[in-house]
């Protein structure tokens, strides 16, 4: 607002006439003349009129504003109607919004989840409008939101003034709710330990401190019930009895009145692994292949290695003095007796016993893998010569035989057996293949040749006696492919296959079992030694119900076949012909799942901050009213508002005189008047 004029008469000519009637009334105070102060003032009075003084006023019009609605869809608002409720009343307020000049209403939809949690105040971050326009916000949502700041955005100030957020909860009111936490545990345990977790039962929202029930689960195994006191941690022990991958869940009870039994449960995967794996490498007569197998072995991180090189038998008999001999000692009763069950796998090579190892020894040996141990052996000649260990008690173990006139030297390829494409040891090896130049041919197999040489003799035999496995090479020559031969082939990860099964790896099983959770179904795939599978898989699903499916073949041994999960959580457990495995969804969204209640807790201080409404609402009907105000409290009963603005309309203004005329005219009269009765009071007297 400022001052302008508008004068009645030209500016040259109020100046004359005010020239005039200064120097007319200063010579009548001169004179002394009674009343000329008055008549003067009377004058200056009407000069100003006549100058047309105004007050200027912008006109003002309302203003473009934007205000935010965000609509939390996250995963905990599918609970309890809260996502219909809240897009009713996103729904409402839109329309209500419309209704209103100058307001424009953005519609945000979150859907949270995916493993961040809901971030509605990333949503709102991310909108971009023009500056100035920003007037507020609107929140409809459970409360659960995990991105608050611990003040209110920036974006909420507009000069000087703080502009509302306003919470929209879908609820009567604060909910309760139980779950589970596993604070700690283990990836990997080692396999006959007990692997430690830890875990806590937290009630949430709940007034006292009922006891938990907890069922733990592991593997198919009987459920373990256990007392748990919610807010204490409990320390877990969970043994791991074989290698792989183990499922263990956990699951408290109900709590009275809780929002959802969705998150009293935890799934935890423990992989069972060996210690580090003990290989005992005995080589004869030094040769070629040694080197391979040592390199090899000395490259695995798992295994430590025990090598040992028959560099001087007991037979030989060249003159030299003992005293003059370097060589260390074979420890025989050590290793073949003392220390032989610390092994994981004993590895023979091109060994020729000549007497090495006593007769009770080799016994042993054949004892250790009977009782779970395993043994590889790779054969050349010496087989078949005097000393072999055909003729030992070992060979009560041994996979085929050989006679002596089973030398065979000539060119081929190892080719796979239907047996060996089914086989993990071999099915997935690189090809094709170099050339070898000798092998062995047996003349008696009992376990399950992989590889053919010669004639398609077996070259590569696999076996297991008792509880412990055997595999016997047939071929001096697997270091051929290292050294590029032909092509060379993948000699390294045969010998590391074989290695690993011999110790019974659990990805290297000939007949496996798995089952994993995809899209919503149960998908099972089996890896079977044999062409065919006589039994279907029965599936015990998390409620106890039990389904049987027939797996149908997809070539080399593998079948599979898949069904529906309903939507059901927890562990699923699939056997078939002695195997077992298991499959759940694990930790979707931790975040989400941490706490699913409706809660004005999170929200609350910062609509405070902002002088927003925190408004419960039950159903879509106490969806509040939508108003626009100038001043004072943006909320009420009811209702919820967003502060006014206007911007001066360009060239336009609204104008108001400063002195009306009938104010001006009745002034200067009063005035001329006092003036003539001052004079006349004079006169008279």
């Amino acid at each position: 607002m400022h001052l302008v004029f508008l004068p009645l008469l030209p500016v040259w000519l109020l100046a004359a006439f005010a020239c005039v009637a200064l120097c007319l009334g200063a010579y009548a105070a001169i004179r002394g003349v009674r009343g000329s102060l008055l008549r003067s003032i009377a004058v200056f009075l009407l000069l100003g009129w006549l100058a047309g003084p105004h007050l200027s006023r912008p006109v003002l019009a309302p203003a473009p504003q934007d205000v935010l609605l965000v609509v939390d869809h996250s995963p905990s608002m599918a609970l309890r109607d809260r996502l219909p409720h809240a897009d009713t009343i996103a729904d409402r307020i839109e329309a209500a919004a419309h209704r209103l000049p100058g307001l424009t209403l953005h519609r945000i939809v979150v859907p949270g989840g995916k493993g961040h949690g809901t971030r509605l105040f990333d949503a709102m971050d991310k909108a971009d409008f023009p500056p100035g326009r920003f007037s507020g916000a609107i929140l409809v949502t459970d409360g659960m939101v995990h991105d608050v700041p611990t003040g209110l955005p920036d974006r909420f100030t507009r000069d000087g003034r703080t502009l509302p957020l306003h919470v929209l909860l879908t609820g009567q009111g604060e909910e309760t709710d139980r779950r589970i936490r596993v604070l700690q545990a283990p990836p990997y345990a080692l396999v006959g330990k007990d692997a430690v977790l830890r875990v806590v039962v937290d009630d949430l929202g709940a007034q006292g401190h009922e006891a938990a029930a907890l069922t733990l689960t592991q593997d198919g195994e009987p459920p373990r019930q256990i007392t748990a006191t919610p807010g204490v941690p409990l320390e877990l022990h969970v043994p791991v009895r074989r290698p792989g991958e183990m499922l263990v869940s956990l699951a408290a009870g109900p709590l009275a009145g809780e929002v959802t039994t969705r998150n009293n449960r935890a799934i935890v995967r423990i992989n069972g692994v060996r210690d580090r794996l003990k290989v005992l490498l005995v080589s004869g007569t030094p040769n070629q292949g040694e080197r391979v197998w040592r390199r090899l072995l000395k490259a695995d991180p798992s295994v430590d290695l025990v090598h040992f090189t028959i560099l001087r038998p007991p037979d030989k008999d060249d003159g030299t003095p003992l005293s003059d001999l370097a060589l260390i000692p074979f420890p025989v009763k050590e290793l073949f007796q003392d220390r032989i069950r610390q092994f994981d796998l004993i590895i023979l090579d091109g060994f020729r016993n000549a007497g090495i190892l006593p007769q009770d020894y080799l016994a042993n040996i054949a004892d250790y893998v009977r009782g779970g141990g395993g043994l590889l052996l790779t054969a050349g000649p010496e087989f078949t010569a005097d000393g072999t260990l055909q003729d030992t008690p070992l060979a009560r173990v041994l996979p085929a035989h050989v006679p002596e006139d089973g030398i065979r030297t000539q060119k081929f390829a190892p080719a796979l057996t239907e047996a060996g494409k089914r086989h993990p040891v071999t099915a997935k090896l690189s090809r094709p293949w170099g050339p070898w130049y000798r092998a062995l041919a047996p003349d008696h197999v009992h376990g399950t040749p992989l590889l053919t040489g010669p004639d398609g003799a077996p070259l590569l035999v696999l076996d297991t006696v008792g509880k412990g496995r055997v595999a016997l090479l047939l071929s001096d020559q697997l270091w051929l492919w290292s050294r590029g031969e032909g092509g060379g082939g993948p000699q390294a990860e045969l010998l590391k296959n074989l290695s690993h099964w011999l110790m019974k790896e659990p990805d290297l099983e000939e007949n496996q079992l798995h089952a994993r959770l995809e899209n919503g179904k149960l998908r099972i795939v089996r890896h079977s030694d044999s062409a065919t599978l006589r039994d279907p898989a029965d599936i015990t699903a998390p409620d106890g119900a039990h389904r049987r499916l027939v797996l149908e073949p997809e070539g080399n041994g593998v079948f599979s076949g898949a069904i529906a999960t309903g939507g059901q959580e927890g562990i699923w457990t699939v056997r078939q012909n002695g195997l077992m495995a298991s499959a759940a969804r694990i930790d979707p969204d931790a975040l989400e799942d941490s706490d699913l209640r409706a809660t004005a807790s999170r929200l609350a201080p910062r609509a405070a901050e902002s002088g927003g409404a925190v408004s419960w609402l039950d159903t879509p009907d106490a969806t509040p009213a939508l108003r626009q105000v100038d001043s004072g409290p943006t909320h009420g009963s009811g209702w919820i508002g967003f502060p006014r603005q206007t911007l001066p309309v360009s060239s336009a203004s609204r104008l108001t005189a400063l002195c009306p005329s009938w104010l001006a005219l009745a002034g200067a009269l009063v005035l001329f008047f006092l003036g003539w009765w001052r004079e006349g009071k004079v006169r008279r007297g």
